[in-house]
């Protein structure tokens, strides 16, 4: 079976393109995927190959390898979270105290965007 990596795939769409190792170009309609399988670029994979009436087309796609996930070649060193990671709890400490008091925390929509940022870090 030969393979390749996925080039683009359009779940919406249902179909989409694998670069071959040999460099060539495969069609890929969704019926050739896997039920429950989101493919996007990047994904290795192996197929067979069928004539279609535009040119070579994929046939029963199995996935071989995920692509690295951006927020993965992102991470920051285990170390380096610790400050960060020691600075929110504070942060959480004083914005409890305000909700404590009835208030919302002046700052919350901060305090949202780091959070947000730290459990990219945390979330692979």
């Amino acid at each position: 079976m030969p393979t390749g990596k996925v080039k683009w795939y359009d779940q919406e769409k249902g179909f989409g393109f694998i670069t071959v190792d040999d460099g060539s170009e495969v069609f890929l309609h969704a019926s050739a995927v896997p039920e429950g399988t989101a493919l996007k670029g990047g994904t290795k994979v192996d197929f067979g190959i069928a004539d279609g009436r535009r040119g070579p087309s994929a046939l029963s796609v199995r996935v071989l390898e995920a692509p690295p996930s951006v927020a993965a070649a992102k991470r920051r060193k285990p170390e380096d979270m610790v400050p960060i990671l020691e600075d929110l709890i504070k942060a959480l400490d004083r914005a409890s105290t305000s909700l404590h008091r009835g208030r919302y925390p002046e700052n919350g929509q901060q305090l949202a965007q780091v959070m947000r940022h730290v459990a990219d870090q945390f979330d692979l």
